[in-house]
């Protein structure tokens, strides 16, 4: 993919993907990992934080400054990123305390990302109303948001059970229902 193909956006998408879809595996081995199950939690998101200053403030900041960028920004521009950076870092400490209370990477990052499109969704249509209202909308964008919402329940409701630790016996496998 390249600049001139109108497609890198959809690299960079995919890279948000990939990165979004280990934050949650990564974020939890860090809880695990600071060995302190009261505190883990607050221990690595606090690293969290450190890193979103390495990148976040620092990486914008040296491309701001190579490209020679002025520094003036409107009021409603730093308000709403304000904004922006307060409900992302939310929802970050959401998943950390939805770990902590016992809630397993798989099913609480399959319902982030599951729900998190049809609240954009919902947001989205909100903000910049579609032409012709909401009855011009084809039936394959509810059909989306329906399949949302049912990828992220059934992740959640059937996610394989977690392999037994070394040395221990394998549980039975359930008894066919059928």
């Amino acid at each position: 993919m390249s600049a001139s193909s109108g497609n890198l956006w959809l690299a960079y998408a995919f890279l948000t993907v990939a990165a979004w879809g280990l934050y949650g595996v990564f974020l939890h081995t860090g809880q695990v990992a600071m060995g302190d199950p009261e505190n883990g939690r607050y221990k690595a998101f606090l690293w969290v934080g450190i890193a979103y200053v390495l990148i976040a403030v620092l990486a914008p900041a040296a491309l701001l400054l190579a490209k020679g960028a002025s520094w003036e920004m409107s009021a409603g521009g730093v308000k709403w990123s304000l904004i922006a950076g307060t409900v992302g870092a939310v929802g970050a400490f959401g998943v950390l305390l939805a770990f902590g209370a016992k809630g397993h990477p798989a099913v609480v990052m399959s319902i982030i990302f599951a729900g998190a499109p049809i609240v954009n969704a919902i947001v989205v249509m909100a903000k910049h109303p579609p032409a012709g209202g909401i009855g011009a909308i084809r039936w394959p964008f509810f059909l989306g948001i329906l399949l949302a919402a049912a990828g992220g329940t059934l992740v959640t409701l059937y996610k394989p059970a977690p392999a037994p630790p070394a040395g221990a016996s394998a549980p039975a496998p359930p008894a066919d229902s059928r």
